[in-house]
């Protein structure tokens, strides 16, 4: 492991998984079938997302600065919004809970009033792919490719909704970050949190990995096609050569079944890689592992 990152990791065992949805929960647009079996070598990540200290030993050695900082602004949702009234920018009318925010980035995640002291252990936002490669390469590390994040995120347990099993609740308890209440305008704060939690919250999964679902989404290195799975390669996807859109998993603290149900293990979603949101970081794999190694 890069002696610049951090982050504990999980070890994940070479293998094989039945990849996508499993359970009819998907929505088809987004191309979470068909089940294709997928094989893979083992592999190191990130026990948990990129955190906000992580991201800043990384800025504060390369004086780098993220794109919703060079382009001043960013994506914040409106129950977290901290900033001045002029700086809204606007609001999508589909998505009317997004607001635009000049001064909204990974150090002031609901706009200039706010900030992230105290939450140093918090995953980080508002960092776009293009980000997240920047940081992959100043640690020596990549990021997951699709099939190795889903692999990982089940955690040995083949086919199930989510890391943990097939029911949202465990023991009556919450086991993830994400909407309580009526969405967009009323969260029970059930889980404890607005917003993001602490990377390493709630209980991990079979391989001691933290929040694959819930909390923020997570950039994957693969270019998004909603076909893709259709002719996907067996052994070590690496998902399609071109596209606009890179891929997303594991959803965020604003998903509900009323809205977005993308919590679970073969939940996938996209944007462009330049785009950052309050709802998004990542995490890293080790560049020592290399998805087509047994392909060769």
């Amino acid at each position: 492991m890069s002696t610049r990152h951090a982050i504990a990791q999980a070890e994940v065992p070479a293998g094989s998984f039945a990849m996508g949805d499993h359970t009819g929960d998907g929505r088809a647009a987004d191309g979470e079938t068909p089940i294709h079996g997928v094989e893979l070598t083992g592999f190191s990540i990130d026990a948990h997302s990129v955190t906000n200290d992580a991201f800043a030993a990384f800025v504060d050695d390369t004086g780098y600065r993220t794109e919703s900082e060079t382009f001043g602004f960013s994506a914040v949702f409106h129950l977290a919004f901290a900033g001045d009234e002029a700086d809204l920018l606007g609001r999508p009318p589909q998505t009317p809970w997004w607001l635009g925010v000049a001064g909204a980035d990974w150090r002031h995640p609901g706009g200039r009033h706010s900030s992230v002291e105290g939450l140093g252990d918090h995953p980080v936002v508002h960092v776009s792919w293009n980000d997240a490669q920047a940081y992959c390469a100043w640690a020596g590390r990549r990021l997951p490719t699709e099939a190795e994040w889903e692999y990982a995120s089940r955690g040995g347990l083949d086919g199930t909704r989510y890391p943990w099993g097939d029911q949202l609740m465990v023991d009556g308890a919450w086991n993830c970050n994400i909407w309580q209440g009526e969405f967009p305008g009323r969260n029970t704060l059930d889980d404890g949190y607005l917003t993001t939690a602490p990377a390493q919250h709630f209980t991990p999964n079979g391989y001691g990995i933290f929040q694959t679902v819930g909390n923020v989404w997570e950039w994957c290195q693969d270019w998004y096609d909603p076909d893709y799975y259709r002719h996907a390669p067996t052994t070590a996807p690496e998902g399609p050569a071109t596209g606009q859109q890179r891929v997303l998993r594991g959803g965020s603290f604003l998903c509900h079944d009323s809205y977005c149900n993308r919590y679970r293990n073969s939940a996938r979603s996209q944007n462009t890689p330049d785009s950052a949101m309050a709802n998004a970081g990542f995490r890293t794999v080790s560049i020592d592992d290399d998805p087509r190694e047994d392909s060769r």
